[in-house]
C-alpha cells in the first residue's frame, strides 16, 4: 500500500472555512512529527538516554493515520480536517504515546481557543477598542503603565512598546495558554505577572554575580569588554551588566553582594595610585636613582590589601629615614586619592542608573544593590562612599530612584557597638532617615539565617527592591545561594474576592471557612498549572534567545550550555511564585475585621498563608522545583481587582469601598496603629513568604532630625524576625505601594512614572497616588 492510492488521490479536506482542497499526504506527517518533536527534546535532560522517539515512530502512528483513512473513506468524496485530527489523536493513544497525545490535543485546544479570540467579535471588539486607547491618547492605558512600571509610556518609544504589549498579550491568551488561565485572569481571580512577555519567555529577575562575569571580562553583543582594572571601570561596568541584562528579562535586576565585588576595584585603584605617586615623589625628590623601584613595584603589585604597615617597605630605604618619610607620604596621599576616587565612581555608578536606558530606549534599568557585610578596608570604603554619594543626591539634589540600595543588617558585623562595620550601619541610618534609602534586610531572621555560612557571602541573603527574594533550593541544596538566581514567573491570587465569596459581608449567617479554603486549594492547583505551562514555554527556548543572561554565565550554570541548549537544566535553579493581594480585605469579608483588629483576625490571616506556603512546598516535592509564596508587590494590581470586584458585588465597607486593595499582608495604612505593634503583626508573613517580602513603617516628624528614634525602628524589625523593611517620611503616603517622599519622575518604591503631576503643597503627586 502506498499514500497514492485512489482513495487518496480523488478524496477532498474540508477546512474550517468551508474550503475544499486536496487531500495532502505530506501534511499529516507533518502535523505528527510536529506532535512527536514537541516532546522529543533530548537537551531538556541532563540523561539523554531517557525516553526519545525516533522517525520509527512518527511514521507508526502516519501508517497508521493513512490505513484508516483509506478503509473509512473509500466510498466518500470529502473528509473534514477535524476528522483527520481525531485519527491522529486516536492513534497517538492506541500506540502509547500518551505524552504526545496529550500534548497534540493540548495544541489543538489552543488553536481552537485562538480562532475564537481574534473570530468572536466581542473579543475582537475589546481588543480594537485597546488598540485605538492607545493611538487616540498620549498614553497607554494605566495598567499597562503600571504592569512594568518604569517604562515612560509618553514617549514615541514607550507608546511603542505598549503596542507590543497589548497584541503580546492577546497572543498569549490566544496561542499559549489554556482557555482556563486566561479565562481567570480576565475574570479577576488570578492575575498573570508580565503576562505580554510570555510568548517570548523571558524570565522575571535576576541577582548578578558580578565577580564572575568580571573575571576574563565579557561581550554585551558589540564587543568584548576587558576586565576591569580600577574602581572607576568596575562601577561603569556594573552599571552595563544591569542595563544589558535587563534587556534579556522583563523584571529588574540587583546585585546580590555589591561590596565584595567592587572591593577588589578599590585595591587596584590604590595599587595604582600607590605607584604613581611614589614614582612622581621619588622623581621630584631624585631619590629614585638611589632604591630598587622596579622591584618595590613587583611588590605593590602582590598586595591583597590596602590596610599594610608601611614599614614592610623601609628595606628600600637605604636606611635613609627622608626616604622612609617620602614612603609614608606616598602612602598616605595613595589611600586619600584611593577613597576619592572610590567616591566619584559611586557617585558616577548612581548617575548612571538614573539615566541609562534599556528595553529599546524606554526605559531606565530597575535596580537594586545589597551591600553592608563586607568588613575588609576595601569593602568598607566601597559601602562609606556610595552611602555619601546617595546623601548628596544627583545634580539639583533629587533624591536618586535608583539603585534601590538594601544595607544587610548583621550581628556580629555591623548591629551592635564593638561590630567592625556598626559604625556603616549607624551611617546608613543616617542616609536612609534622609533620602529614604537604604532599606534594610536582616540576615538574623531564622528563616535567612539557616542558609548563612560566615565563610561564604553567597549565603548571605539578597533582596530586589521591590522585595523577591531567592534563596532555597529543592532541586540541589547545595546551592542554595543568591548569586545566579532569579524568579521565573508569579502569579497572584485575589484573595478578598474568596473573602467576599465565603465571609459574613457577603449576607452569610457565619463564615464558611471549609469553603474558603476549598476554593483558595483550587485556585492555587490553577495557578500551580499555569506557572508550569509558562515553565515550558521558557524551557523551549534557547541560549541565543537570551545572548547576555545565558549566553555570558549569568544564570547559574548556564556556562555549561551550548548556544542552541534548551534550557530547562538551569531555570530549575529559579523560582516560581505564587503571590496574594488584599489580606486586609479578605479577613475583613471573612470575619468583619482585619488582622489590626484582632487576635482572631490574626490567626486566621496566618492559617490563611500558611496553608498557601503549605502547597507551594508541596508543589516543590512533587515536581522537583521551587514553588515559593510571594507577599505581591501591589502596584496595578491592587486597583485592578477592586475595580472587577466592586463592578460584582458593589462597595462593601472596609473592603471595595477604596480603590486599592491593601499590599499583601499589610496592616492597611488607613489603620491607626503603633509601630512596634505593626511591625509585630506583619513578621509572621516574613517568614511564610519565601518568595519575597516587605514592611513599610511611617515615622512622624523629620527622621533626620531624629536619628535615634529612626535607628530604634530598625532594630525592632531586626528583633521581631522581619527579613526586609523600609521606613518611610511623613510628607504623604502611596496607599498601594506605602512610598513615602518627594518624587518628581519616578516614585522608588514601585517604580511607577508621574503622569500628569499636580502642585499640592509643594509636593509633586503621581499618578501612582505616591506624593
Amino acid at each position: 500500500m502506498t499514500v497514492c492510492d485512489d482513495v487518496l488521490t480523488t478524496l477532498k479536506v474540508v477546512k474550517r472555512n468551508g474550503k475544499k482542497v486536496d487531500f495532502d499526504a505530506t501534511k499529516i506527517a507533518i502535523a505528527i512529527k510536529k506532535g512527536f518533536d514537541n516532546i522529543n527534546r533530548p537537551d531538556d535532560y541532563e540523561n539523554v538516554e531517557e525516553r526519545i522517539y525516533t522517525e520509527k515512530d512518527i511514521q507508526k502512528v502516519f501508517q497508521a493515520v493513512i490505513k484508516r483513512i483509506e478503509k473509512e473513506y473509500e466510498n466518500e468524496e470529502k473528509i473534514k480536517i477535524e476528522d483527520i485530527q481525531d485519527m491522529i489523536e486516536c492513534e497517538l493513544s492506541k500506540k502509547g504515546y500518551q505524552d504526545v497525545y496529550e500534548s497534540f490535543k493540548a495544541y489543538r485546544e489552543k488553536r481552537a481557543q485562538s480562532r475564537e479570540m481574534f473570530f468572536d467579535d466581542k473579543k475582537k471588539h475589546k481588543f480594537l477598542k485597546t488598540i485605538e486607547g492607545l493611538g487616540l491618547k498620549s498614553s497607554g492605558e494605566e495598567d499597562l503603565k503600571r504592569e512594568n512600571a518604569n517604562v515612560d509610556g509618553d514617549t514615541a518609544m514607550g507608546t511603542m512598546l505598549q503596542y507590543g504589549s497589548t497584541i503580546s498579550k492577546e497572543f498569549a491568551k490566544s496561542y499559549l495558554m489554556k482557555k482556563k488561565f486566561a479565562d481567570a485572569h480576565e475574570d479577576g481571580d488570578i492575575h498573570i505577572h508580565d503576562m505580554d512577555f510570555l510568548p517570548m519567555g523571558t524570565t522575571t529577575c535576576m541577582q548578578i554575580d558580578i565577580e564572575k562575569l568580571f573575571k576574563n571580562g565579557f561581550s554585551t553583543g558589540h564587543g568584548h569588554l576587558r576586565a576591569p582594572n580600577d574602581i572607576m571601570s568596575y562601577t561603569a561596568l556594573a552599571a552595563i551588566a544591569i542595563q544589558s541584562n535587563q534587556n534579556d528579562q522583563h523584571g529588574g535586576q540587583s546585585i546580590p553582594a555589591f561590596d565584595y565585588y567592587m572591593a577588589p576595584g578599590v585595591l587596584k585603584t590604590f595599587k595604582k595610585q600607590f605607584k604613581q605617586t611614589l614614582s612622581d615623589l621619588l622623581d621630584y625628590s631624585e631619590y629614585g636613582k638611589f632604591i630598587s623601584f622596579n622591584t618595590m613595584l613587583k611588590e605593590i603589585d602582590k598586595l591583597t590589601s590596602i590596610d599594610l604597615d608601611i614599614k614592610e617597605f623601609d628595606k628600600y630605604a637605604k636606611e635613609s629615614e627622608n626616604i622612609k618619610r617620602l614612603f609614608s607620604m606616598a602612602y598616605d596621599k595613595a589611600k586619600k586619592k584611593t577613597n576619592r576616587i572610590t567616591y566619584q565612581a559611586m557617585e558616577a555608578f548612581v548617575h548612571n542608573l538614573n539615566t541609562m536606558h534599556s528595553r529599546a530606549g524606554a526605559q531606565v534599568p530597575f535596580s537594586s544593590i545589597n551591600f553592608g557585610t563586607d568588613t575588609s578596608v576595601e569593602g568598607r570604603m566601597v559601602i562609606e562612599n556610595y552611602l555619601k554619594a546617595v546623601e548628596a543626591g544627583l545634580g539639583h539634589s533629587e533624591t536618586p530612584i535608583f539603585p534601590i540600595s538594601i544595607f544587610k543588617v548583621k550581628e556580629g558585623i555591623n548591629y551592635n557597638p564593638g561590630d567592625p562595620n556598626y559604625d556603616l550601619f549607624k551611617l546608613a541610618c543616617k542616609v536612609s532617615a534622609k533620602r529614604l534609602f537604604p532599606n534594610f534586610s536582616f540576615i538574623d531572621a531564622p528563616f535567612n539565617l539557616k542558609y548563612y555560612n560566615p565563610e561564604d557571602y553567597r549565603t548571605e541573603v539578597g533582596y530586589m527592591g521591590c522585595r523577591t527574594r531567592v534563596m532555597a533550593n529543592s532541586v540541589d541544596p547545595d546551592k542554595a545561594i543568591t548569586p545566579g538566581r532569579g524568579n521565573l514567573s508569579f502569579t497572584s491570587i485575589n484573595l478578598p474576592r474568596l473573602g467576599i465569596k465565603y465571609g459574613v459581608v457577603a449576607g452569610h449567617d457565619k463564615t464558611d471557612l471549609d469553603g474558603f479554603f476549598k476554593e483558595l486549594e483550587e485556585l492555587l492547583d490553577l495557578v500551580k498549572d499555569q506557572l508550569l505551562e509558562r515553565f515550558e514555554i521558557q524551557c523551549s527556548k534557547h541560549v541565543y534567545n537570551f545572548p547576555f543572561l545565558l549566553g555570558q554565565g549569568i544564570w547559574i550554570d548556564s556556562d555549561k550550555l551550548k548556544n542552541g541548549d534548551r534550557l530547562r537544566r538551569v531555570l530549575k535553579h529559579g523560582t516560581l511564585s505564587i503571590g496574594f493581594i488584599g489580606l486586609a480585605e479578605c479577613l475583613k469579608a471573612l470575619i468583619g475585621e482585619h488582622h489590626g483588629e484582632s487576635e482572631k483576625a490574626q490567626k486566621l490571616g496566618i492559617k490563611i498563608i500558611k496553608f498557601m506556603r503549605d502547597k507551594c512546598d508541596e508543589y516543590s516535592e512533587k515536581y522537583n522545583l521551587n514553588f515559593t509564596c510571594l507577599a505581591t508587590p501591589a502596584e496595578g494590581l491592587s486597583g485592578r481587582f477592586v475595580r472587577i470586584d466592586r463592578a460584582i458585588y458593589g462597595k462593601i465597607k472596609g473592603v471595595t469601598d477604596r480603590d486599592y486593595y491593601t499590599n499583601s499582608f499589610h496592616i492597611p495604612v488607613y489603620y491607626n496603629i503603633s509601630i512596634e505593634r505593626k511591625i509585630k503583626l506583619e513578621a509572621p508573613y516574613h517568614e511564610l513568604t519565601n518568595a519575597g517580602h516587605i514592611s513599610y513603617i511611617e515615622l512622624d516628624g523629620d527622621p533626620s532630625e531624629n536619628l535615634d528614634a529612626f535607628e530604634r525602628v530598625v532594630r525592632i524589625m531586626k528583633e521581631s524576625g522581619i527579613g526586609y523593611g523600609a521606613i518611610n517620611h511623613p510628607v504623604d503616603r502611596d496607599p498601594v505601594c506605602g512610598y513615602v517622599g518627594v518624587i518628581k519622575d519616578v516614585c522608588p518604591r514601585c517604580g511607577r512614572r508621574e503622569g500628569e503631576a499636580v502642585s499640592l503643597e509643594k509636593i509633586t503627586t503621581l499618578n501612582c497616588g505616591c506624593k
